[in-house]
């Protein structure tokens, strides 16, 4: 009786926390409504938006409010995890309201275009020419909202300790300050002028300012979604791109590198290990797509090199931008592509991927390893890294949380592959597609479409869902919601026996 207790009082703090990210994410369906000053003939479409956001404030408020005095207990990261896999559900369901009571896209499209959006993704199977400013707006700030985890920071920014496990759960166990809820509120300071600074960029450059927001809102969020069906290469400006590549890489960032480098410590940014592996992968990926497949793609060198340099750039930050199309790309060009979207962004970022980190720790136990067959047995190699201010030494049990993770990802990216090739895509479109889904990338061949297969549109909506959260952790998280579960199903199957035992006698 006293466990029931107990998960009763932990599942009570779990769906006050779910409520209040209803509560927080139902506020921002309103946003949409903005736009009807310069777009009045769009106040029909307006109820579409009033009343799920009506419902999920008014869900939310309820959860808020009934379990409001266990908010404060304190929650471990798995239960931090279901917060996120239960609250994460909920508000893309409601998030998917406007694209079916607007567009008329079915469930199945309208949850996917929702968890592309809230997951930053930027796969898309809304016709951008038919969507009008609402819509196109409404994308737009679910990728805003979901880059940084908005609904979450500002839930640790309100409840305190239930913060670190959220944030954990969401891929953000480094904080800013040793406080959740000031580190949150840095990361939104950061987050904002970002926005902001990209909104401004966009229209300085001839960006109309709707096109420029809208730009801005999914560059430094690394979503990808655009208001143009050719997304960047609308413009074909060379000016645009140089704006577009410093956003994308400043939403690649972790935020705590980004935090060092606002407060100008440079050289404990260029310390940072995923900093060192960008600065190498990038131009070294540039310079081989390039030279071996956009330079006999294109007419001037001009156009070759910034294809080389743009499409790297997005596919490594995977926020999804595209300046050209990829089907008459050779397969040297699509393989890179598919290896930077697997690689991903930063940790802690609002990139997607295996991570920068992960890659970059993995590497360096390579060169450890080499290093200690040259050097005789008796002798001790230190194993540092640099993770923001500290230098720290790295355990066999952060290598093996690592190579568990890059194993469960690349497990579950191949299932994902086999997946789509059972749908009748081949090998190459299966590999590129699924890298893009889970690396929350964007980038397309042209297989997502509203016309592609049931199986093949929910296996890229789960594996959009399972790229963006931190996958152990939900995986975990996932486990204990079955075991709770059942443990509370076998306390009350008991209590039923013992109470027939009882009047039998």
């Amino acid at each position: 009786m006293r466990e029931k207790q107990y998960l009763l009082q932990r599942y009570a703090a779990i769906a006050s926390s779910i409520g209040l990210i209803l509560l927080l994410t139902g506020a921002l369906m309103f946003t949409p409504l903005l736009v009807l000053p310069w777009r009045p003939e769009e106040l029909g479409q307006a109820w579409a938006f009033v009343l799920p956001a009506v419902c999920q404030c008014s869900l939310g408020l309820v959860l808020w409010r009934a379990f409001g005095g266990r908010a404060r207990d304190a929650l471990t990261v798995q239960e931090g995890g279901v917060i996120v896999v239960l609250g994460w559900a909920l508000v893309i369901l409601f998030s998917a309201w406007p694209f079916t009571a607007v567009l008329g896209l079915p469930f199945s499209r309208a949850v996917f275009e929702s968890v592309s959006g809230w997951t930053t993704t930027g796969l898309s199977v809304v016709d951008v020419t038919r969507a009008g400013w609402m819509i196109l707006l409404w994308r737009s700030v679910i990728q805003l909202a979901g880059g940084a985890g908005l609904a979450i920071i500002m839930l640790s920014a309100i409840v305190g300790p239930v913060g670190a496990g959220v944030t954990s759960a969401e891929g953000r166990g480094d904080q800013l300050a040793p406080h959740v809820r000031r580190s949150a509120r840095l990361v939104l300071v950061i987050y904002g002028c970002y926005a902001i600074a990209g909104t401004v960029a966009y229209w300085l450059v001839g960006m109309s300012f709707f096109d420029a927001l809208n730009h801005s809102f999914a560059a430094v969020s690394t979503g990808g979604f655009s208001t143009r069906v050719e997304s960047i290469g609308y413009w074909d400006s060379a000016v645009i791109e140089a704006v577009t590549i410093p956003l994308m890489i400043l939403g690649n960032l972790s935020f705590v590198t980004a935090w060092l480098l606002w407060r100008g410590r440079l050289r404990l940014v260029a310390l940072n290990g995923e900093a060192r592996l960008m600065a190498v992968l990038i131009p070294l990926c540039a310079a081989a797509v390039f030279l071996l497949t956009s330079r006999a793609l294109y007419p001037t060198l001009e156009k070759s090199l910034r294809v080389a340099l743009f499409e790297t750039v997005t596919a490594l930050t995977t926020t999804g931008f595209s300046t050209v199309g990829y089907g008459d790309w050779n397969a040297f060009g699509l393989m890179a592509l598919i290896v930077l979207m697997i690689i991903g962004g930063g940790t802690c970022s609002t990139a997607g991927g295996v991570k920068q980190f992960r890659v970059y720790l993995l590497w360096r136990m390579l060169c450890w390893e080499i290093k200690r067959g040259l050097v005789p047995k008796s002798v001790v190699l230190e194993r540092p890294l640099w993770e923001g201010e500290a230098r720290v030494f790295v355990d066999d049990g952060r290598v093996r949380q690592a190579a568990v993770f890059v194993f469960l990802y690349l497990a579950t990216y191949m299932l994902g592959v086999m997946v789509l090739c059972a749908c009748g895509y081949d090998l190459s479109q299966a590999l590129f597609e699924f890298a893009s889904a889970m690396g929350t990338v964007g980038l397309s061949i042209g297989v997502t479409s509203a016309q592609m297969p049931d199986v093949a549109l929910w296996a890229e909506t789960l594996a959009m869902f399972l790229g963006r959260l931190e996958l152990i952790v939900v995986v975990v998280s996932l486990l204990k919601l079955g075991v709770d579960g059942r443990k509370m199903l076998a306390r009350r199957r008991g209590g039923r026996t013992r109470s027939l035992h009882w009047a039998a006698r």
